[in-house]
């Protein structure tokens, strides 16, 4: 194919144009496909879809948020953020990581919503404060209505981290700036949720992977998370799941038992009620995850994670879940030998403490 100077390589032509063999890139595609739970067979369909690809124009809007979600994408290592940027999206705007500034980064970004309108793909990190327009704000213009303004224009959406997905920290107890998620604002665009605080790296490139390929979102659940990260809580998948069953739990961070390797539901795990990829994608490049270190999970990637309870006390106390069924499944796990993880599941889904609707984000 002829190039002219106007016409944007497809992906493939600039993937040959950096020296990317062929066989590098069908392993990136199959190292995709087994990350979203998709046949090996899925693996040349991806290479086919990424290689005619003209790189999608992508705008990451950042509000009430700590950055964690952008170091976290940062540290991605299948698919690389590096590879992502350079090699098959166009991230034309995230005030964190370009290098523009002021007045010529958001003449950047309403650039790119001009020449890709209704064909951008819009990410968010950080819950959007509804309380008072001057809690948050960039450029002199509030969270609420850049949302409303960029997400006019997108194709979907992708809001990464609890705090867009769910609104997180700023949104729990007593919430004093109105926080509220991505999805309690716009109703009206494909929304996916990836949910963490932060994300796990590869989960939110292997996201955008699969709507570079197939130019949709993947299959969601009832809360719009990716199933193949988010379709199974931590425990039933967690190394420490065998003591469990064997009723052997640690009692204090110190103990034997903890030195052991001894599960740690009674020292606060949320594993049973959390859904995420962590047990078995886990951090830094797959070396980690906080179960493995030595800490009980926190259940970030749920809803309300922050006002469930005591993160050290076990689930049977102090939360907002039905308590007495929680340890009626937990004592069966331990004597009988019998995992409580589907009975925990129907738990969850029944008593998640449900958001506010926003009637008038005016």
């Amino acid at each position: 194919m002829t190039q002219t100077p106007n016409t944007p390589l497809t992906l493939g032509e600039r993937l040959q144009k950096r020296g990317v063999s062929r066989r590098s890139f069908l392993k990136f595609c199959a190292t995709t496909a087994s990350l979203l739970a998709l046949p090996p067979a899925m693996g040349p369909r991806i290479a086919a879809a990424l290689e005619a690809q003209r790189r999608p124009s992508v705008i990451w809007l950042s509000f009430q948020e700590c950055t964690g979600c952008a170091e976290s994408i940062l540290r991605s290592d299948n698919p690389s953020i590096e590879s992502l940027i350079f090699e098959a999206i166009s991230l034309d705007y995230q005030h964190t990581l370009m290098a523009a500034s002021g007045h010529a980064a958001e003449a950047a970004r309403d650039k790119a919503m001009e020449d890709a309108w209704g064909d951008y793909l819009v990410l968010v990190d950080g819950s959007i404060p509804l309380g008072n327009a001057g809690y948050s704000t960039v450029a002199g213009e509030s969270n609420l209505d850049t949302l409303k303004r960029v997400a006019e224009g997108a194709a979907a959406i992708v809001s990464i981290g609890t705090c867009a997905a769910f609104g997180g920290i700023p949104y729990a107890d007593p919430n004093p700036t109105g926080a509220v998620s991505v999805s309690d604002i716009i109703h009206d665009k494909p929304i996916v949720n990836v949910p963490g605080c932060p994300p796990i790296p590869a989960v939110m490139t292997a996201v955008l992977a699969h709507y570079l390929a197939f130019g949709e979102l993947p299959e969601l659940d009832h809360l719009n998370r990716p199933m193949a990260f988010y379709g199974q809580n931590i425990h039933d998948r967690c190394y420490r799941r065998p003591f469990y069953e064997r009723g052997l739990f640690a009692e204090s961070f110190d103990d034997e038992g903890a030195k052991a390797g001894w599960c740690l539901y009674k020292l606060g795990c949320k594993g049973p009620v959390t859904y995420n990829a962590c047990a078995v994608m886990k951090w830094n490049d797959g070396t980690s995850f906080p179960i493995e270190a030595g800490h009980g999970c926190l259940g970030c990637s749920e809803p309300n994670f922050w006002d469930a309870g005591s993160f050290y006390a076990p689930l049977s106390q102090g939360t907002t879940l039905d308590a007495s069924k929680l340890a009626v499944a937990a004592l069966a796990g331990a004597a009988l030998g019998v995992g409580g993880g589907a009975v925990l599941r129907n738990q969850q889904k029944a008593h998640r403490t449900p958001k506010p609707k926003v009637e008038d984000a005016e």
